[in-house]
């Protein structure tokens, strides 16, 4: 009876944590096992974590995907080797205080402090937890809610110069269109042209730039556009700065 009870109350601090209920008390028990403190490795939280990390990843590439449409594939790599990071999922996993209900031996309660390693684990274990309860959607749905903010951190963090992807993402968060860069103008023999480019958006036309080459413009023009909308500051020498958009009302 005290196990059971002591099992209760780990599922309850558990749901308080997350904002997920388990109907499963035997998943969450091991998911928060660490192998210091099980019988046997097969008991610890060792294979969710396994698990989990392959959920992880899966979730937040397909975010990415989705979300970053202007960017190349190796460009995605960059944001996904930034978040899906024992780093990041050692934060979030404090963050949540996951820590605080895990099960540890005694080797390790009587550490200064856990390594980092550990604490990033049992996140991943949790979210093997919630995929092997109720499936990919609550496990999905936990992951993003978690990982978007650092996600979008990475994005412009690695990219800041790709002003055209930066505009992509404001305008699918923000307003019906899409940015479509024309051609105002061109000069020069056909070795050497000159184009101006300008954004059109939403119904509205952005100041135009001209540039070596088509691709050069557009990246010109994406900025011009982000400052004309506030998303983006230039200093004296050049330096670019990308605000973070108002909220607006919902």
């Amino acid at each position: 009876m005290a196990e059971q009870e002591k099992t209760d109350t780990l599922v309850q601090r558990v749901a308080q944590l997350m904002g997920y209920h388990f109907t499963n008390e035997q998943i969450i028990t091991e998911a928060l096992t660490h192998a210091s403190s099980a019988d046997h490795r097969l008991r610890s939280n060792e294979r969710m974590e396994f698990l989990g990390d392959a959920i992880l990843g899966y979730v937040v590439c397909g975010y990415i995907f989705k979300q970053y449409p202007e960017l190349m594939e190796g460009e995605l790599t960059k944001i996904k080797s930034a978040v899906v990071s024992r780093k990041v999922c050692a934060k979030i996993s404090q963050d949540i205080g996951l820590v605080s209900v895990l099960t540890l031996g005694k080797g390790m309660t009587t550490r200064p402090g856990l390594p980092p390693s550990v604490i990033a684990a049992v996140l991943e274990a949790i979210i093997a937890a919630i995929y092997l309860d109720g499936g990919i959607e609550p496990a999905r749905t936990f992951i993003l809610k978690h990982m978007v903010p650092y996600i979008d951190d990475a994005a412009i963090s690695a990219h800041q110069q790709n002003f055209k992807s930066v505009l992509q993402q404001h305008a699918q968060r923000n307003l019906p269109s899409h940015p479509q860069y024309t051609v105002l103008d061109e000069k020069g023999p056909d070795h050497s042209k000159c184009f101006e480019v300008c954004v059109e958006m939403d119904g509205r036309r952005f100041p135009s730039t001209w540039a070596n080459s088509k691709k050069e413009a557009e990246q010109h023009a994406a900025l011009l556009a982000l400052k004309e909308l506030g998303l983006a500051e230039v200093d004296a020498a050049g330096k670019v700065t990308l605000r973070n958009p108002p909220e607006t009302a919902k």
